[in-house]
């Protein structure tokens, strides 16, 4: 069954051949999450997310859409669907051993003492709730120590279990503002910084932001939804077909984990595979000037501020090519990407009351023909 519908028409382009990536095969999970490929529909939310494993630079992905669509669902399956990641055993953070440059103190002055020690470990995804305390996320004094001890020991917030992995928001759009302003900083630097209490420590903060929502609760504010490098739209599917196969798969998973994710093992084994591949060539994708080219009129067409949209159109692009074997970006791969990379990012238009969606379209055909 075919679950991740992104075959394009093929350009005059050569095709690089998939390289056989060998992965170790989890071990049975007694109570595992949804499989990712066993999501009914939802293609564009699907694909957005792979589009980002593959490639973490590009900024995330926010899904917008009605209740019950399987947003969450779909951000947990894909973190649980990516390879293991190799960290330092005991750091907080999560640090990577193999980059050295990023690395917290207390690791580096490990490295050069010749004792990191690592592991493999899951791709972590942490929950970012709306109540939470600014002293939650960024981390704080801890106060247990520093009462029994006397020590000014740091404790790590939610950012610290977050790098290099997934911050998910729910409901992002109802964040509060001071929430917003800090997750602003740390998302432009990749690192937190906390100055308080006597303590100063700086620690990586690289993730992966995805965000969820329902917009008839309100918007979300400019700054933060420019920060998300995708967007998607998640509506309720509206043909029988598609509703009594969710509820059907949904039954039959609630009824039994384990068996129904092990009927789905081999399609989630096929999808992994796919983005540990793409991940390996992506360096190797060619931009030719012909697609900056499209990618810079469409985002002038369309009135894009800034030159984000058109660098996050090529990363998405490359991203998308790579996944496809192909070695270089082309039209196809521009086309399918530009509705996630620019409909969130078009600015008001009181004289054209279209969607941006429609926008979107009107203008790829503008530029690419019909």
């Amino acid at each position: 069954m075919a679950t991740l519908p992104v075959k394009l028409p093929r350009e005059t382009t050569r095709t690089v051949e998939t390289p056989r990536v060998r992965l170790p095969s989890p071990s049975p999970d007694p109570n595992p999450p949804f499989p990712f490929t066993a999501i009914v529909g939802q293609d564009d939310m699907k694909l957005a997310f792979v589009i980002a494993a593959i490639d973490p630079s590009i900024g995330g992905v926010l899904a917008f859409g009605d209740r019950g669509t399987g947003k969450s669902t779909a951000v947990r399956a894909l973190a649980r669907l990516l390879p293991q990641m190799r960290s330092v055993v005991g750091c907080p953070y999560n640090c990577d051993p193999a980059a050295t440059a990023a690395l917290c103190d207390a690791c580096r002055e490990r490295a050069g003492k010749g004792e990191l020690k690592t592991r493999l470990r899951a791709v972590p995804v942490v929950d970012l709730p709306l109540g939470a305390t600014e002293d939650r996320v960024v981390g704080a004094l801890d106060l247990e120590r520093a009462l029994t001890h006397g020590e000014k020991v740091f404790e790590p917030g939610l950012l610290a279990r977050a790098n290099r992995g997934f911050l998910y928001i729910d409901e992002a759009n109802l964040l509060e503002d001071h929430l917003v302003d800090l997750l602003l900083d740390v998302a432009a630097s990749g690192e937190n910084v906390v100055e308080r209490e006597g303590l100063s420590v700086r620690h990586p903060a690289r993730f992966v932001l995805i965000g969820s929502g329902n917009p008839e609760e309100g918007e979300l504010r400019p700054q933060l939804l420019d920060r998300f490098g995708l967007a998607v739209d998640v509506k309720t599917p509206t043909d029988i077909p598609s509703r009594i196969e969710v509820v059907r798969r949904r039954d039959a998973f609630e009824r039994d984990p384990p068996r129904f994710a092990k009927a789905w093992a081999a399609e989630e084994q096929k999808l992994r595979r796919g983005i540990v591949a793409a991940r390996e060539r992506i360096g190797a994708v060619e931009a030719p000037d012909e697609a900056l080219e499209k990618a810079a009129r469409l985002c002038l067409a369309l009135g894009a501020d800034g030159l984000r949209g058109e660098l996050t159109l090529l990363r998405a692009a490359r991203a998308l090519a790579s996944f496809q074997s192909e070695e270089k970006v082309g039209d196809a791969q521009l086309r399918r990407v530009a509705p996630f990379v620019l409909g969130h990012r078009l600015r008001r238009n009181p004289l054209d009351d279209a969607g941006s969606t429609t926008r979107v379209e009107r203008a790829l055909g503008e530029i690419f023909g019909a």
